[in-house]
């Protein structure tokens, strides 16, 4: 965005450690290797993994297919994560695909996906996983019931309950958020391990018979094989998250792509061993049956002991659930600073110094997602992967059009230039898929964003602002205590 398109509400709060000290401040590099496959690691391995195995086995058709689109995610993911080191060595800022797509086609592209980012997509994921851990709470209860309609509403109601109870925590307290995210991210890891732990002795003791006539049944129409990709590679979103602290990487033409070779890798093999897990004690129909593929599993074999798994993913979703609530908040509130959403969100708890308005924001946005009938986790996150994977086409295409308009310019990184063009079309068969089985959600999905481009003129371009809109943010401001921060320390 340009100096020009900026709200001049914030022009007043610009002042920066280096007008006090009057000298060079940049972000400190210290993330090496380990630090940097740490932070892809946690990232990517999400809940994704608990909630997507079912979808992936059904849009697959057979348990040979699946497994085949898990590890091809894992190459998929590698590929972008290096097209991405590409981007992110040749434009060394933070702030990831909205920096590339500045350069490369203007501020228009930047603030719609900013619009949709922040708004939708980051919210979406939110709204997902609560659905996940409504599931996994239910689940053992009522085993093979929860699609029950009267089920399927004490499953979201427990779902919005969990949202209300991290959005208050990350009002309340950047610290208590933070420290309930360790706690959290530790339950997740124990899943993780334990789950492999079982595949892995379960294999040793000859559990093998759903790899007999592994490709029985596979699906034979491209629009939905789409679809298993898609639930296979929300699992595997986050990995163009490293990116965004680019800054802060030491010797980062080296570090960069070292640490994705590494981290993606690890991922991609968890994770096909995790789905070994399950299929060695459940079958393929019985994967595609189960509502909560963990849960079932635990209960078949754990014994005694089966509340251990669904206790520990219940865990997990929840730590994502609060992870993703925190940079979904914080997103909204960086959108308003730039002068993309109204100044109202860009403002914090004088107290708590946290983003309360943006935080609310997120649970009105995330509540209005899981509420209807209509809405499901199948269905949101065909919503959410369509709307990923057209943002991720249109950042490898600025990086072949950077290849044109900066070709002079020094690449310490370069990819073959075949990798950005296959992901190109992969994202565009998926748009494609997406459209051909879901119309109508697809369709919605887009109109959203041509929605931003009338917001980008009248409210960011032309800082069109009616006078009531004054009036609303100012009588907001005072019942809601809230007040723009004048420096980055009010956040902390």
């Amino acid at each position: 965005m340009s100096a020009d398109e900026k709200n001049p509400a914030f022009e007043s709060e610009s002042l920066t450690i280096n007008d006090t000290t009057k000298e060079a401040i940049t972000l400190k590099r210290s993330l090496g290797v380990p630090g940097g496959v740490a932070l892809l690691v946690g990232t990517i391995i999400g809940s994704g993994i608990f909630a997507t195995p079912k979808w992936v086995v059904i849009y697959s058709g057979s348990v040979g297919l699946s497994l085949v689109v898990w590890s091809l995610c894992g190459l998929i993911s590698l590929l972008g994560a290096l097209c991405y080191v590409e981007l992110g060595l040749l434009i060394p800022k933070s702030g990831g695909e909205y920096v590339y797509l500045m350069e490369a086609f203007g501020p228009l592209p930047a603030f719609l996906f900013s619009w949709v980012y922040s708004l939708l997509l980051k919210n979406g994921g939110v709204a997902i996983l609560v659905l996940v851990f409504g599931s996994y709470v239910v689940e053992p209860f009522y085993p093979g019931c929860t699609d029950r309609q009267d089920l399927v509403q004490l499953q979201k109601l427990l779902a919005v309950i969990a949202l209300g109870v991290v959005i208050v925590v990350n009002c309340a307290s950047v610290k208590w958020a933070s420290r309930l995210q360790i706690g959290l991210t530790v339950a997740k890891m124990v899943a993780i391990v334990m789950l492999i732990l079982t595949g892995i002795v379960r294999i040793a003791q000859g559990h093998v018979s759903s790899f007999t006539n592994a490709f029985k049944g596979t699906e034979p129409r491209l629009s939905v094989i789409g679809f298993a990709f898609y639930n296979a590679l929300f699992s595997y979103d986050g990995w163009n998250n490293i990116n965004y602290v680019i800054e802060e990487f030491k010797n980062p033409k080296r570090n960069l792509p070292l640490s994705i070779w590494i981290a993606v890798p690890v991922v991609s093999a968890s994770y096909v061993l995790v789905n070994v897990g399950f299929l060695t004690v459940l079958s393929g129909d019985e994967v595609m049956k189960s509502n909560a593929v963990a849960v079932t599993l635990a209960s078949r074999l754990y014994g005694v002991m089966a509340w251990t798994i669904p206790f520990l993913v219940a865990c997990s979703v929840f730590g994502s659930v609060n992870g993703s609530a925190f940079a979904g908040g914080r997103l909204i509130f960086a959108a308003a600073r730039e002068g993309h959403l109204p100044q109202l969100l860009a403002m914090i708890h004088t107290k708590q110094r946290t983003p309360l308005p943006a935080l609310l924001t997120s649970f009105i946005i995330c509540t209005i997602m899981v509420i209807p009938d209509t809405s499901s986790i199948a269905s949101l996150l065909n919503a959410f992967s369509l709307l990923v994977w057209f943002n991720y086409g249109v950042t490898l295409s600025a990086l072949l059009w950077l290849r044109y308009k900066k070709k002079d310019s020094e690449r310490p990184y370069k990819v073959f230039i075949v990798f950005p063009c296959l992901l190109i079309l992969l994202s565009i068969y998926l748009v494609v898929a997406s459209f051909a089985q879901s119309p109508v959600s697809s369709t919605l999905c887009f109109l959203f964003v041509l929605a931003g481009i009338p917001v980008y003129f009248v409210f960011v371009r032309y800082k069109f602002v009616p006078g009531c809109i004054d009036r609303v943010t100012l009588w907001l401001q005072k019942f809601l205590n809230v007040a723009l921060p004048q420096t980055e320390k009010d956040l902390l």
